[in-house]
């Protein structure tokens, strides 16, 4: 199975498309100094989109100096993934003390609030989890709702 990935960055109400290679960064704080030089407006959204075909996708979000926040629809498939060093999430404090515990296939993880602001609450992330919305569908749902399902379709 092959991954998409996209970093799509706000200026002003217009969404544009990045080159990152998010294969080279080693971890979530070195992708985040490479998303914040992004964008003039040091407040402006930037987004890293993955998609792991029909399996599971997450975002990781940074605004200006702010931490990176993180979401993905399946945690267990992004703790396998090439991608787990940049999509740290946390599925529950137990489970995280717990090293031989196993994440059920399907958890969804991380900051439901992420793309609150941009047109997608956390009620709807957890129905697209729930729902086990195909990834490439959620990706254009988000889209639509932040206002780049252009730009998105573009890079596919």
């Amino acid at each position: 199975m092959s991954y998409f990935t996209a970093v799509l960055a706000r200026d002003g109400r217009k969404w544009s498309a990045h080159d990152v290679d998010v294969e080279a960064v080693d971890d979530l704080g070195d992708l985040a100094a490479e998303m914040r030089v992004m964008v003039e407006d040091e407040t402006a959204p930037v987004l890293l989109l993955v998609e792991r075909e029909d399996s599971w996708w997450g975002v990781v979000r940074v605004d200006g100096e702010d931490d990176p926040r993180v979401f993905v629809s399946d945690a267990a498939g992004a703790a396998a993934s090439p991608f787990a060093a940049i999509l740290e999430v946390v599925v529950d404090v137990a489970l995280a003390d717990d090293e031989d515990a196993e994440i059920p296939p399907g958890t969804c993880a991380g900051d439901l609030d992420v793309l609150a602001d941009l047109g997608t609450s956390p009620e709807q992330l957890r129905e697209m989890c729930d729902e086990e919305l195909l990834p490439m569908d959620a990706l254009a749902a988000v889209a639509e709702g932040a206002g780049f399902a252009e730009v998105l379709d573009s890079l596919r």
